[in-house]
């Protein structure tokens, strides 16, 4: 695995009081979350400077070629000396954030931090979610606030209808036949049939 080589240096005096004293203004002014950011872009800042030294002796085309990035980014460099002239927070003011919190978009600096960390901010209907992302004049007017999506509220339950349903008819089971019990072979007991009385003769017997 490749180490990642730092983009910044520590200082050679780390408790020279006036250097230490503008670091944290700088902090709270930009709502950096610790000094190591302020390294980070006064890395940077060197690099522009001894880009710009490099180039004294060079043609027009090639310094114009190079005033024309750091103009892109919003930075001054009409001549070599507007680069050399260059301070950290001339590119802090130059971060997302910062340019967050000067639209309104938040209150704070701070604020304006969160919204980026948390994926709030956009930028031409993209998500930018780096704090230290340094915008270009073409980029910002296309910084916007990412709008909530609203959701449908949910559709009320269908109350049931009040005429009661109809009932529904049992089906009838079929009887079973009985047994006739005057034909022969059945299983149950032969009932007698009452004798009919004898017909009384006409006249009685004297």
């Amino acid at each position: 695995m490749i180490k990642k080589k730092k983009s910044y240096s520590r200082p050679k005096k780390p408790f020279e009081a006036t250097r230490i004293s503008e670091e944290n203004s700088l902090v709270l002014q930009f709502g950096l979350k610790n000094k190591r950011e302020v390294w980070k872009n006064l890395a940077k800042v060197n690099y522009f400077r001894k880009r710009a030294m490099a180039l004294a002796n060079a043609t027009e085309e090639d310094q114009e070629v190079f005033f024309n990035k750091l103009k892109a980014i919003g930075l001054k460099a009409d001549s070599l000396s507007d680069v050399l002239d260059l301070q950290p927070i001339d590119l802090l003011q130059r971060r997302l954030p910062t340019l967050v919190a000067s639209k309104n978009l938040a209150s704070t600096v701070k604020q304006a931090r969160q919204l980026v960390v948390h994926k709030k901010i956009l930028i031409d209907n993209k998500v930018v979610n780096s704090p230290g992302y340094i915008v270009s004049t073409a980029e910002e007017p296309l910084i916007t606030l990412k709008q909530k999506k609203k959701t449908a509220p949910a559709p009320a339950p269908e109350e049931k209808s009040k005429t009661p349903e109809p009932p529904t008819k049992e089906k009838e089971e079929p009887t079973a036949d009985l047994p006739n019990n005057n034909q022969g072979g059945g299983g149950g007991p032969e009932t007698e049939t009452p004798a009919k009385p004898e017909a009384q003769d006409k006249g009685d017997k004297k």
